[in-house]
């Protein structure tokens, strides 16, 4: 077996048994040591939420969102719109964006961050995450490892993603709709869970028709599903159904 698969195997390994951030920061720590970065990034945008789990050092993740950097960093901006693999910094590279992103790439630089490499995420929704894996040595040549590990580098970034939301976004997410779902939306979507339609529900509850299309659409929209149907599914994956 190749290095670089032993090195994918590891990982895989290691990532089933992370379940905090710390754990998670660990796993991808040991990642990118192992492929030859410094350091490495899990950054994930949901509306207004922010997930960044990181080894990068904590005076800079700290600046990065005191300083909604997010919305300027030109490899975020980048990731948004990118569909695979992409490399950024680096021997050849000239520098990136307006004066305003130069200046930020070259305040990155005074924190060892010089270039790497960015898986770019789907979320659904409007969301989107990035994983990205970074060094500060100058000669570094990112651009060579994309063309070399692009598929596992691809894949390393959507397992580190998949397992983030279930493990971590998925918990968190669970505690806040919990408290979120009135009982009559808990109510409602239990008998839909059952087949029952609209007009059925609405004799067994005892409201109006358009009274529980508007506890459904609520429903709906917390658990940020895309149809009635979905959010039933959600609602009992998360355990919010009897």
């Amino acid at each position: 077996m190749k290095a670089i698969e032993n090195i994918f195997q590891e990982f895989i390994d290691a990532i089933q048994t992370a379940n905090t951030a710390d754990s998670f920061e660990r796993v991808g720590t040991r990642l990118a040591q192992r492929l030859g970065f410094e350091r490495f990034a899990y950054l994930s945008l949901a509306g207004e939420g922010t997930t960044l789990i990181t080894s990068y050092p904590r005076s800079w993740t700290s600046r990065y969102l005191r300083s909604g950097y997010q919305q300027l960093d030109p490899v975020v901006l980048r990731a948004r719109v990118e569909h695979t693999v992409f490399s950024w910094g680096g021997a050849v590279s000239s520098p990136l964006g307006n004066r305003e992103q130069r200046r930020f790439f070259d305040e990155a630089t005074t924190f060892g961050i010089r270039s790497g490499i960015t898986v770019p995420i789907r979320a659904g929704f409007g969301r989107m995450a990035a994983f990205t894996l970074a060094t500060g040595y100058r000669e570094s040549h990112p651009e060579r490892l994309v063309a070399e590990w692009k598929d596992i580098v691809q894949l390393v970034g959507l397992y580190f993603h998949t397992h983030v939301t279930v493990r971590l976004d998925h918990r968190s997410t669970l505690q806040a709709v919990g408290t979120e779902l009135t009982q009559r939306e808990r109510q409602c979507l239990a008998w839909a869970a059952q087949g029952k339609t609209v007009a059925d529900i609405a004799v067994l509850v005892e409201i109006a028709p358009r009274t529980v299309v508007f506890h459904l659409e609520n429903a709906r929209r917390k658990l940020g599903a895309a149809s009635i149907a979905h959010c039933v599914a959600e609602a009992v994956r998360r355990g919010l159904l009897p």
